[in-house]
């Protein structure tokens, strides 16, 4: 996985996109609509921008010197699966965030991108098993 191309697909979406958390939603809705009636309450996206934070927040973690992500990712698939969310379902948050920024980056995210987002969701899947 090429934690550099990660990096500079998140900067190039920060600097494309001002809020790219109703794209990942739509995104992972659209793939799960099951997942949708867990934000029934979540009127203002409050809730959804949260978990996209701590979500990018525990990915660049993970990505630098993994100081707390792997321990997070553990504590928050279980979390999720005491809300109903399949345990082989968990990591289908990142890929909806991949999808979402495919979209916004167009004709600039590479093959490169594309293989490290996937490398990348493959990992965080092993480790939030663990």
């Amino acid at each position: 996985m090429d934690a550099g191309i990660i990096m500079q697909t998140i900067e190039a979406v920060g600097a494309r996109c001002a809020d790219p958390v109703p794209l990942v939603y739509e995104r992972l809705f659209a793939a799960h609509p099951d997942f949708a009636p867990l934000f029934r309450n979540d009127h203002s996206g409050a809730a959804r921008g949260h978990m996209f934070t701590t979500a990018i927040e525990t990915l660049m973690d993970l990505l630098a010197d993994d100081a707390y992500a792997s321990h997070m990712l553990q504590a928050e698939r279980t979390n999720h699966a005491n809300l109903g969310v399949a345990t082989d379902l968990f990591t289908a948050f990142y890929g909806a965030t991949a999808e979402a920024f495919r979209d916004i980056l167009g004709p600039d995210w590479t093959g490169e991108a594309d293989a490290a987002w996937r490398t990348l969701i493959v990992r965080i899947d092993a480790l939030s098993a663990a």
